[in-house]
């Protein structure tokens, strides 16, 4: 195999001899190659390295309490003891033990591997195992079997198998639940990933791509551009597969339903946006602290249940508490705020005054504040409030997991006010005709419960599938 110097003078005498031999020529439909010994080198201005980033692993472990026979922890001895495989040509790469810890971001796990630049494509395995001392365990990640297998095209630098574009999934998201277990125990889990391969230009779009499909220039970097003036970069419509030539609507297109257009979908894309899998974003703003020491803030782990709840069902949740360039704001204390005030809040603090502020079709909008008159309501369709001092006075046992569980519950409740849930068990004071109804919806459940129904019982109701994800975006 020829080294990086070695290729780049060919191809610099690839490139000149191209130029002085096609004076004249007529162009053709031509695959265009350049070829060692024979063979067809995919990139001829780099030596080819494949990259497989694990980005995020979670726990999907249950804790429902109301339903105890789907208990399950991944580790019965301790939080999970991840650690990642990651087998590339059947070169097999093994992370480091991630000890007594159910959610990691940012492992700083990135295998990388020298390919043959002459084969289109790569293959790859990713397993996730919790470490025991008397055996490893293999977890669940795919809705066929437990781990899965990739095929990477150098080609198009994308992959394909059991993870591809369009898998409801997401695309470089792998959930053990895909295949119905979320109410199952089969040690269930999520892991985010990319794959990709060393790129001379640093646009990340393969050689063979510009070169055969686009017709750009593979010495230049392209991050940016929108040749065809459709407000989307040619970036995101590679990795997304839209052709970056050909004008599209990406205003109105809205493949996967989740009330987010295309544009919607750039915008949010460095925050896991996927536009063929339903995310849903919502921005948390607080109080500050009372005078009587009372905060307005979630619990530790609170975010985290909130996430399990919605990831299992590829309905990714998104809590902007600062991360995402709107959320984490502080308000003043006010020891009572009303509806009028709100709205006043909601202006300022969400909108900063801005009525075409991009973000209100994006995301919803939650506030926890001292007293609102109530422990938590819908003031606006696509806007909620919580109150610390309220919801503190609650009959929870003072333990940090109860505490969180009763949080993101009510957190839950309101939320689900803002998909349109209207069954007769929802905020029904009657609540004992509906105890199947395994809802937080249900006044029951409220602060013990984080999920939402899955209507499987005899006088139930399927929140999951009965939800509208763009309720919230129709303005009252």
């Amino acid at each position: 195999m020829f080294n990086k110097i070695q290729k780049r003078i060919l191809f610099t005498l690839f490139t000149a001899s191209l130029f002085i031999f096609s004076v004249g020529a007529s162009p053709t439909d031509n695959e265009m190659s350049f070829e060692i010994n024979g063979l067809q080198d995919l990139d001829p201005l780099v030596d080819l390295e494949v990259t497989v980033e694990i980005q995020a692993i979670r726990s999907l472990q249950k804790f429902e309490y109301p339903n105890p026979k789907t208990l399950e922890a991944i580790d019965w001895f301790s939080d999970p003891d991840f650690f990642v495989k990651v087998i590339i040509n059947d070169q097999e790469f093994v992370s480091d033990i991630w000890y007594d810890t159910k959610y990691i971001y940012n492992p700083d796990f990135s295998p990388t591997l020298d390919v043959s630049d002459e084969e289109e494509f790569v293959n790859i395995k990713i397993q996730l195992y919790d470490w025991n001392a008397f055996g490893n365990v293999l977890c669940d990640l795919s809705a066929n079997g437990k781990d899965v297998e990739l095929t990477y095209s150098l080609k198009t630098g994308h992959w394909s198998g059991g993870d591809f574009l369009e898998d409801s999934s997401g695309y470089g998201r792998l959930n053990g639940c895909a295949d119905g277990s979320m109410y199952k125990r089969q040690r269930d889990c999520e892991l985010w990933f990319n794959i990709y391969q060393n790129d001379f230009d640093g646009d990340g779009i393969p050689y063979w791509t510009e070169v055969n499909e686009y017709d750009t220039d593979p010495l230049v970097d392209n991050t940016g551009e929108d040749s065809d003036k459709d407000d989307v970069p040619i970036e995101w419509e590679w990795k997304w597969n839209y052709d970056p030539f050909k004008k599209d609507n990406h205003y109105y297109l809205d493949p996967d339903d989740d009330g987010l257009d295309n544009l919607e979908e750039y915008f949010v894309s460095k925050w896991g946006s996927d536009p063929y899998r339903a995310d849903v974003f919502i921005e948390l703003d607080y109080m500050e602290e009372s005078p009587d020491g009372v905060s307005s803030v979630l619990p530790e782990g609170a975010d985290e249940l909130l996430s399990t709840a919605f990831n299992r069902f590829d309905k990714v949740f998104h809590l902007d508490e600062g991360e995402m360039g709107g959320g984490g704001e502080i308000i003043p204390f006010d020891d009572y705020i009303g509806d009028r005030d709100l709205d006043k809040v909601y202006d300022e603090y969400f909108l900063h005054y801005d009525d075409n502020n991009w973000r209100r079709g994006v995301f919803r909008y939650s506030l926890i504040i001292y007293d609102p008159g109530r422990a938590g309501y819908n003031f606006r369709r696509g806007a909620f409030v919580l109150s610390s001092n309220r919801i503190k006075e609650k009959p929870t046992p003072d333990i940090p997991r109860t505490r969180a569980v009763a949080w993101a519950s009510v957190y839950m409740h309101e939320m689900g006010h803002t998909f349109d849930f209207h069954n007769p068990g929802v905020d029904n004071p009657n609540f004992w005709q509906y105890v199947n109804y395994k809802s937080c919806m249900l006044y029951r459940y409220t602060y013990r419960l984080v999920d939402y129904s899955d209507g499987s019982r005899i006088n139930d109701f399927n929140d999951w599938e009965d939800m509208d994800l763009k309720h919230f975006q129709r303005e009252w």
